[in-house]
Parts: structure tokens; C-alpha cells; sequence
């Protein structure tokens, strides 16, 4: 790449802006809207009495997470991609500042949410937001850490390798840790959680599955755009 080319660098500092965008949103939402559980049953299996895909629909944006750390580390590089899950965990906890805020502060008569049906919704995004940054910043970082390793040790070949392990992993990590945690803090019976971890862990592996192509598309248009060689990153 030839880094000289000031208008590429700057092209490339501006998607990395938008990818950034994309992760804190996605994460965010995923703690505001968890509360709201859904049920999709193709097969009608059940495990230990809990319907199989019984989901929050916390878990839709959060894989889309995952997608943007392979891809940031896989072009821009590991640092950047920490860099992104650390923003993620600030904005996480900026948000969950406002909500406390805007609780404390009384509705007017006329308001159309009243304080009783907002604090019915968010009450327990504290809680949501703790168990989501435990489980994340375990699982973000050991998908990087993992991804990272087997990029170097196929030397930057064998893209659907790294990215499908290294999600595959954490996403199940990730899943075991925040249902643990909702449960343990009473958010969601225990009953529950043999259904909800197995049903999240098959759902996030498949949505890993079909990732896969969306993330050798944006390899190649970044390759393709900014000349890039197998296993060259952009330094920004």
C-alpha cells in the first residue's frame, strides 16, 4: 500500500470511523432492548422442557459486533480492534449513566411514558448492562486474541478458519457468561437457562456461519481498494 496517498488514508480513517460506529451501536441497543423475549421454533425441539430459539432479542445486533472486530482486526490490525471493544465499553456505560438520570428525573402529568412504565423497561439495564460487559469484554477480547493467533500461524491464509474458530468460541463464552449472570441476579429464572444458553450458542453459531461470506466481501473490497497484500494491514 502506498501510505503517501493522503486521500486513501484518509478514506481508510473514515470507514474505520463508520465500522466503530457500527459496533457501539449494535452493542448498546443489545443492552437496551434485552428485556424483550421471542420465540421462533422451525422444528419445535425442546431441551430439558425449554423450546429451542426462545431468544431475547438482545442477541439480533450482537453477533454484528463480532463481524466488525474480525474485520477491523483482520485490516486494520489488533490494536485497532481493542481500541473499538474498549469505545464499546465506555459508550456502554455513558448510556447506562443517561438512563439513570433520565429515571431519576419525575414524568409530568401528561407525559405519554410515565415513571412507572419507564422504569419497567430499563429498571434492570444496570443489571443488563454489568452481565453484557463481563461477558463481552471476556469474549471480545479472546475472539481477537484467538483470531490474531491463527492469522499468524497460517500467515494470514485461510480466512474462514480464523474467523469462524475464534467466533465459534467466544460467542460461546460470551452466551454461557451473561445468561449465568441474569440468572444469578434473578433477572431471568434458572429454569430458563439450559434452553436460553443452547438456543443463543445455535443461533450465534449459525449467524458466525453466514458472516463468513460478508467478511471475505469486505476483505476483498478493502484489499481491492487499498492494494493491500495477504496478511498487510492499514496503519492508521
Amino acid at each position: 500500500m502506498d501510505y503517501n496517498n493522503t486521500h486513501k488514508i484518509e478514506l481508510a480513517k473514515k470507514i474505520y470511523l463508520y465500522l466503530a460506529a457500527i459496533f457501539i451501536t449494535s452493542l448498546v441497543v443489545s443492552n437496551l432492548i434485552f428485556q424483550k423475549f421471542i420465540s421462533w421454533h422451525p422444528f419445535d425441539v425442546e431441551i430439558l422442557g425449554n423450546k429451542l430459539f426462545e431468544l431475547s432479542v438482545g442477541i439480533l445486533p450482537y453477533p454484528i459486533t463480532f463481524l466488525v472486530t474480525d474485520l477491523i482486526s483482520e485490516i486494520y490490525g489488533k490494536k485497532k480492534a481493542n481500541q473499538v471493544v474498549i469505545a464499546g465499553i465506555f459508550a456502554s456505560l455513558f448510556s447506562l449513566l443517561i438512563l439513570t438520570v433520565a429515571d431519576f428525573l419525575p414524568a409530568i402529568q401528561n407525559s405519554p411514558i410515565d415513571d412507572s412504565t419507564f422504569r419497567l423497561v430499563f429498571s434492570k439495564s444496570l443489571i443488563a448492562v454489568s452481565a453484557s460487559m463481563a461477558s463481552y469484554l471476556l469474549a471480545q477480547f479472546v475472539d481477537i486474541k484467538i483470531y490474531h493467533f491463527w492469522k499468524n500461524l497460517t500467515k494470514g491464509k485461510m480466512l474462514w478458519l480464523r474467523n469462524n474458530f475464534s467466533t465459534f468460541f467466544s460467542q460461546i463464552l460470551d452466551t454461557f457468561t451473561i445468561i449465568f449472570l441474569l440468572c444469578y441476579f434473578q433477572v431471568i429464572p434458572w429454569e430458563s437457562f439450559t434452553g436460553l444458553f443452547v438456543s443463543g450458542v445455535i443461533f450465534k453459531i449459525l449467524v458466525a456461519a453466514v458472516d463468513t461470506p460478508l467478511l471475505y466481501l469486505g476483505v476483498y473490497f478493502f484489499r481491492k481498494k487499498f492494494n493491500l497484500k495477504i496478511n498487510e494491514e492499514i496503519k492508521i
